[in-house]
């Protein structure tokens, strides 16, 4: 339920049972003061009817389940008007005499206005339970958006996480590089050595048999 509902909704309890206290008050008057009193309570009709109005524009406008309560509800708004419609009428009534009046404040007026007055008990019960459902559903709303932050700032930490194993995995490929590198120049040296070791022991072995030879004339 929104907040605009709720407050045309408060709007309409208050100035109903304004206007059932103005009717009642209006079985008592004659002449003038009761013409005037009539049209109070007409006036305030036309704004019930407004507010009335209000309202099923704003609970068309929701989503279906909401609206589907709020209609419900809306439907006995427009009944408790009605009634009150109904009580202005014989109110307004020209034909009835004193006995009359008293007859019908005594017995059926009296009975649509306790009527009336347990409706409206029902609805504004059943406000308090939407009003409780409404505190529950901005709860949920609540924790719903505080879970999609979570969720978000996770995804943001994911995010962050990622970028790190991406840079560590490309410092790790330029280690695996220099070390291919140096494995390389390690080979070339090693094989440098070898063939300079070589180169060495053939000299080496070519001065022994120059020496040998050289002994060998000599002594001979």
């Amino acid at each position: 339920m929104t907040d605009i509902f709720e407050g045309y909704e408060r709007q309409y309890c208050e100035l109903s049972s304004n206007l059932s206290r103005k009717c009642t008050a209006a079985l008592s008057l004659d002449g003038e003061k009761k013409k005037q009193k009539i049209s109070e309570v007409k006036a305030g009709l036309e704004d019930a009817e407004a507010l009335i109005r209000k309202m099923d524009l704003e609970a068309r406008n929701l989503q279906p389940n909401v609206k589907a309560v709020l209609l419900a509800k809306l439907r006995e708004y427009k009944s408790d008007l009605n009634n009150l419609k109904t009580e202005v009428k014989r109110i307004g009534s020209g034909n009835l005499n004193a006995a009359a009046r008293d007859e019908l404040l005594e017995a059926g007026m009296t009975d649509a206005l306790m009527a009336s007055g347990d409706q409206r008990s029902r609805l504004m019960m059943a406000t308090e339970r939407l009003y409780h459902s409404s505190d529950r559903i901005k709860d949920s709303r609540r924790t719903m958006l505080e879970t999609e932050e979570l969720g978000v700032s996770i995804l943001q930490d994911l995010h962050q996480q990622r970028q790190s194993l991406l840079h560590a995995h490309n410092t790790l490929h330029g280690v695996d590089d220099n070390i291919g590198k140096s494995k390389r120049v390690l080979t070339a040296i090693s094989r440098r050595m070898n063939r300079n070791k070589w180169m060495i022991s053939a000299i080496i072995a070519v001065l022994v048999v120059a020496v040998i030879l050289i002994l060998y004339f000599k002594l001979k």
